[in-house]
């Protein structure tokens, strides 16, 4: 018997399960095993669209809700859309849906390419820090401390906070200029008690693997802290150390 999840009923003019599972592309994660199955991320290209799906085999989690195993891709499905709905810009979802028969389960994401956005850690690397505009980089700071803050309003927790998994769009040509923030890959997202639990985790992650010195750290921190509306006493000071 098999079971199926969809995400994308709106979209009846893009293929079935098994015609996204055949369709190929460029693997820009190559297939890893974990987890009891492996996963990969293909690059297609569907109507003129940059796509990007994301295919599992046995790629489970378990949970309270779900002890006998769910596909990761449907947690991330969840995750995108509670981001997307708590104000957070992220991948638009394509095509979601998961499968089981007598093999297992078969699950795949299919997402929009962010046209224009490159990880954060990269954005830096190819410029150099002393030459940033200070206002455009005070901007950044905010507008990835008010799409954190967004997110743990709203309970989410990212889980694998780090900055590749932030991805930036300079609009350098606006007057003045401006940017854009996204957050990716949140398979390991998850619905938390409180928003103090989201944010302590994910900001002591982000901190031990961020670009920032002590000073744009701080800013941050400073942004983040208006942008939730309370002081969060206890995240300063664990995370400025």
């Amino acid at each position: 018997m098999t079971v199926a999840f969809s995400n994308a009923t709106h979209l009846t003019h893009y293929p079935s399960f098994d015609s996204w599972w055949q369709t190929q592309g460029e693997w820009v994660e190559e297939p890893n095993e974990r987890r009891g199955g492996y996963s990969g991320v293909q690059r297609l290209t569907q109507l003129g669209q940059s796509l990007y799906a994301k295919k599992q085999t046995g790629h489970t989690y378990r949970s309270l809700l779900h002890p006998w195993g769910r596909p990761t891709v449907l947690r991330e499905r969840d995750a995108l859309l509670r981001a997307l709905k708590a104000g957070v810009a992220v991948p638009e979802i394509v095509y979601c849906a998961a499968e089981r028969n007598r093999e297992g389960w078969r699950a795949l994401l299919v997402t929009k390419a962010l046209e224009g956005f490159q990880p954060l850690d990269e954005w830096y690397e190819h410029r150099a820090r002393e030459a940033l505009d200070a206002s455009l980089h005070q901007q950044l700071l905010q507008q990835i401390a008010q799409s954190l803050a967004n997110l743990h309003k709203a309970r989410q927790q990212h889980g694998c906070m780090y900055a590749k998994h932030i991805f930036v769009r300079i609009q350098a040509a606006d007057t003045p200029p401006s940017c854009e923030i996204a957050l990716l890959d949140l398979e390991k997202s998850r619905r938390r008690l409180t928003r103090k639990k989201a944010a302590l985790h994910d900001m002591l992650q982000l901190r031990r693997h961020s670009p920032w010195d002590q000073a744009d750290w701080q800013s941050l921190i400073n942004h983040y802290q208006l942008a939730m509306g309370r002081t969060f006493k206890m995240l300063y000071n664990a995370t400025s150390r």
